[in-house]
């Protein structure tokens, strides 16, 4: 297991560098010059000695190659820069956003969990009747409905009809934990429906295909009765591809709940990725993009460490 473990590390380490490297390079490949797009103003072009003069001060007339070590050596000390913007730190930007993106992510990812295993896994065993229609239907029809429907529906139902919860906005846990928790809600059942329709899916896809194994027909066999079963030996097993894709489907929010943080006007990682983006501005751009792909990568280690937990046979195969 040890060395499974340290296999994957090795191997996710390898993918951060890689997918670090890439941003990097296309980052400088887009058009548009950084400098130049923060002396413009409206129309009006900047004026070259100034953009010459911001360019030297940002580092962006060293060559490719330099500019590229001396990323990657701020990366390796943990200085990720500064932005070209406001000159702030990239990194402390980033441990102040991170957070609450994570926040709405875990979130949404225990309240479909907790929901789509139990759905799916009934879907599964009233398979082809009346409820897995229903449960079927309804996970497609989550799946195929943008985000942002979904926000503005519940922003109308919950927040303007009934008033139950507020519409939108952030407030620290340290400053009102109970405000915090409220505005927190929308947008973490938002994000939830999509993930629940994929976890309800692969729940009852999953649970089917092991109610078909041997083992299964032999415990049926002996007499033992569904329930036994399906905590024993059925929902063990198939909670392996779920997790699989739980990982997948995390890792993907982390940077892609940028609707969902615009709507809710949650000040999340996402909508300071766009703005970065934007902005061209690159030590914000690769800083972000290398902490979404740590995490991603971190999330599917997790998730194999846990599979091979779950079945051992996975370590005993590399």
């Amino acid at each position: 297991m040890l060395r499974y473990i340290a296999a994957r590390s090795l191997v996710a380490l390898f993918l951060v560098w890689i997918v670090v490297s890439v941003v990097f390079l296309l980052l400088h490949l887009i058009p548009g010059d950084p400098a130049e797009l923060l002396l413009s103003q409206g129309n009006v072009a900047a004026d070259p000695q100034a953009v010459a003069a911001l360019r030297e001060q940002m580092g962006l007339n060293a060559p490719l190659w330099q500019q590229y070590i001396d990323h990657m050596t701020g990366v390796l000390t943990g200085d990720l820069g500064a932005s070209f913007r406001d000159g702030a730190p990239v990194i402390e930007q980033i441990a102040l956003r991170l957070p609450r993106t994570l926040e709405v992510i875990l979130a949404a990812s225990l309240i479909a969990t907790g929901i789509g295993v139990p759905l799916g896994t009934y879907a599964a065993i009233r398979a082809d009747g009346k409820a897995d229609a229903v449960i079927s239907f309804f996970a497609s029809a989550s799946l195929s409905t943008p985000v942002f429907v979904v926000g503005s529906v519940v922003i109308l139902i919950f927040a303007q009809k009934l008033q139950w919860l507020p519409a939108g906005g952030f407030t620290p846990f340290s400053d009102d934990p109970l405000e915090h928790l409220q505005l927190l809600l929308l947008p973490a059942c938002t994000v939830a429906l999509s993930l629940l329709a994929v976890i309800t899916r692969m729940s009852r896809a999953s649970v089917l295909e092991v109610l078909q194994r041997d083992y299964v027909r032999t415990a049926r066999a002996k007499g033992l009765k569904r329930n036994p079963i399906l905590r024993r030996h059925v929902v063990r097993n198939a909670l392996i591809p779920v997790l699989t894709v739980l990982g997948l489907e995390m890792g993907t929010l982390i940077g892609g709940t940028v609707l969902v943080e615009f709507v809710f006007n949650w000040p999340g990682l996402s909508g300071y990725l766009v703005a970065a983006v934007d902005a061209r501005d690159y030590p914000e751009v690769v800083g972000i993009v290398m902490t979404i792909s740590v995490l991603f990568v971190f999330l599917n280690l997790v998730v194999d460490v846990v599979n091979a937990l779950l079945d051992p046979r996975i370590s005993l195969v590399r």
